[in-house]
């Protein structure tokens, strides 16, 4: 025996004893033994911590880390002679029934062992351990495969005739007919070796596709980024344990094995999967300098800051001071994204003229998130099923653009270009916040049907063409103070989303700056048309918005008296002798992701009366443009009534909203006696 394979064994053994991994190899022999059942093959996971085994010895290290089909023969050569030392299982007859998996715990943080998804040539030729991460956009059905089977010599007179001297072990990238088939033939006496079906040991299989992260860089309508990239989907292979441990749209990091599948005249890059670790990115975002002094100035009202915010935001593509609402809007949706379940959404609906203004400033505020897809019109919103590419006939899970932007934004355009059927299955969504795919067994080779539930954690944008829609309908003539004509779309559907804006400038009277601005913006794209935009970079703004989207807020109670006095008296207005309350009873969740969004946005942990009265202004125009003013009658503007051109306007706005507080009040208390108030008389 070569000396260095056996000073390798005795390594093996010492760091099996010193991690425990001797002890849980013992405990795993005793299920196999206490069965007393005689299988082909015996499967033991070995836990590998490569920097322990190079501390112990460099060769096992480097042996393990590049070499581990034949590092896993060392480990299974050393298990089988500690279980005939011990006793520990009385069925196994051969060292070929052992197939031993190492899974490393990590790997040292080398370029060399990064094998990335985007990088040209794609090194697929080497079988030893690789780190990759990505996102996961198709997933297939679990399915079976072969671990080991037994095969008998056909010779009667040969001694592989009997017992456990043939044993085929399914190996990483092999495929199915590299395991078992009828065509091998004995080693000892070149005869056809026959199956011995009873002793054949199937485990759990999952096909999986994933991408690099930079394919979200690509399905974002507007990037900074100009850079060019090849992005390419491979296979993933996950087996056993590691079955259904991925969820579609998650980004993962993984260590694993590459290989190449031949699939007939076609050829696949894949890797087979050792460990699974859902990614979490590094660093914690942070406020900028300019962000945390324009906070201080503004401390003197809880209004007065996200109003600065808002009036300036976006100014790359649209004026300081311009559309207002609707940008104030668009960064309280962007504060209410994370992918925990029960998260509270804030879905934006917008009725406008100026789709492309409004496009434009949509697609640039998609990239202050990880994760904001603006969705191709050729493709589905929601998750679709297809045949598996890859020969094995069953179901594959296709992720579309809203799993896609699991924790951000899926922007889904022009409302009235969908048909009735995308229409439905998107008010479904908005409801429950899952969709469910049919998969018909008969089709994909199942014995029943099966339904797949898949979560949709995202807020969604869209607008309206009023021009247009206004074009393909009669509209109703019948119309409430305030109300406008959204007949053309569903009204479920309408109420499904949580704000309904209609934004200030009509195209038929665009006003002064915008125009400037485009004209300036056609000749000049990268000029920066105002000093607020180098004060207050596009990157400084994606960076609050990870800070602050992060912070986790609490309501006080005198915004949650003022809350649920608001939707209670609301119910009591807003309702008809047909159909009752108008009020939809997502209302009140709207109104809290509101106030959250509202407190985020300062920076703040508590949420406020002054929060509250902000959310109650947006939803009660958005309640006023879908049913008509209540006795609230707030003005068509309510947030920003006028321009916000110095410090004396913000002192006007907050005396504005301080009296819009007190009207509120009132409401509350004429139309829900319940709810009681410190009210301050001055």
């Amino acid at each position: 025996m070569d000396p260095e394979i056996q000073k390798m064994r005795e390594v093996v053994l010492v760091y099996l004893d010193r991690s425990g991994g001797l002890q849980k190899f013992v405990h795993d022999c005793k299920k196999y033994n206490d069965s007393k059942q005689s299988y082909a093959v015996y499967r033991f996971i070995i836990s590998i911590n490569p920097s322990d085994i190079a501390e112990l010895d460099a060769t096992l290290g480097n042996y393990i880390l590049h070499n581990p089909l034949q590092a896993a023969q060392i480990f299974q050569s050393v298990c089988f002679i500690a279980i005939k030392t011990l006793s520990l299982i009385e069925q196994l007859q051969t060292e070929a029934q052992i197939s031993i998996l190492l899974k490393p715990t990590h790997l040292p943080p080398l370029p060399s062992y990064v094998l990335s998804l985007s990088a040209y040539p794609f090194n697929y030729t080497s079988p030893r351990f690789y780190m990759s991460e990505g996102i996961v956009i198709a997933m297939g059905t679990v399915t079976k495969y072969t671990q080991g089977a037994r095969f008998l010599c056909t010779e009667e007179t040969c001694p592989f005739s009997e017992g456990f001297r043939c044993i085929r072990v399914h190996c990483p990238g092999a495929t199915e007919s590299a395991t078992v088939r009828t065509d091998f033939v004995c080693s000892l006496c070149s005869s056809p070796l026959q199956e011995d079906m009873k002793f054949r040991v199937l485990g759990d299989k999952q096909i999986v596709e994933m991408i690099d992260a930079k394919i979200l860089n690509a399905l974002k309508g507007y990037s900074i980024d100009k850079s060019h990239f090849r992005i390419q989907a491979f296979t993933l292979f996950l087996r056993d344990e590691l079955a259904n441990k991925m969820t579609i749209g998650n980004h993962y990091r993984i260590i694993g094995i590459p290989a190449c599948v031949q699939n007939g005249l076609q050829a696949t890059a894949c890797i087979e999967v050792n460990s699974v670790q859902l990614y979490k990115p590094n660093g914690a975002a942070f406020v900028s300098d300019n962000f945390r002094y324009l906070l201080s100035l503004t401390s003197s009202s809880c209004w007065r800051f996200t109003a600065v915010l808002a009036n300036i935001f976006a100014s790359q593509v649209v004026p300081p001071g311009t559309y207002n609402t609707l940008k104030l809007a668009i960064l309280l949706s962007l504060v209410q994204t994370c992918e925990k379940e029960n998260a509270d959404y804030l879905d934006l609906l917008i009725m406008t003229s100026d789709t492309l203004v409004i496009d434009r400033l949509l697609n640039y505020s998609l990239c202050l998130l990880p994760r904001g897809i603006r969705h191709p019109p050729s493709s589905d919103i929601f998750p679709s099923v297809s045949k598996d590419k890859h020969g094995t006939g069953s179901a594959s899970i296709q992720a579309c653009s809203a799993v896609l932007a699991k924790g951000g934004i899926c922007y889904i355009g022009d409302l009235s270009s969908y048909k009735k059927d995308k229409l439905e299955l998107l008010q479904s969504v908005l409801e429950s916040r899952t969709t469910t795919v049919f998969i018909p067994g008969k089709k994909y080779g199942e014995e029943a049907d099966q339904q797949v539930t898949v979560s949709v954690q995202t807020n969604f944008w869209s607008f309206v063409d009023v021009d247009s829609s206004s074009k393909k309908h009669i509209q109703k003539e019948n119309f409430l103070i305030g109300q406008m004509d959204v007949s053309l779309i569903p009204v479920n559907l309408v109420d499904g989303f949580g704000l309904l804006i209609y934004n200030e400038f009509p195209s038929c009277r665009l006003s002064s700056p915008v125009v400037h601005h485009i004209l300036k913006k056609a000749i000049n794209p990268e000029a920066m048309l105002y000093k607020v935009s180098q004060q207050f970079r596009t990157q400084d703004y994606e960076e609050f918005i990870l800070f602050a989207r992060n912070l986790h807020v609490e309501l006080s109670s005198e915004a949650e008296s003022l809350i649920q006095g608001y939707y209670l008296a609301s119910r009591r207005v807003r309702r008809d002798s047909i159909h009752g309350s108008t009020l939809s009873a997502s209302a009140l969740k709207i109104l809290i992701s509101l106030a959250k969004a509202h407190t985020k946005l300062s920076l703040r942990q508590t949420v406020l009366e002054e929060d509250a009265v902000i959310a109650v202004l947006l939803l009660e125009s958005s309640l006023t443009l879908k049913h008509g003013t209540s006795a609230l009658c707030v003005a068509p503007n309510p947030v920003f009534p006028f321009d916000l051109s110095d410090e004396n306007a913000l002192q006007q706005r907050d005396i504005y909203l301080m009296q819009c507080h007190h009207q509120l009040l009132k409401f509350i208390a004429a139309y829900s006696p319940g709810i009681h108030f410190n009210t301050n008389e001055e």
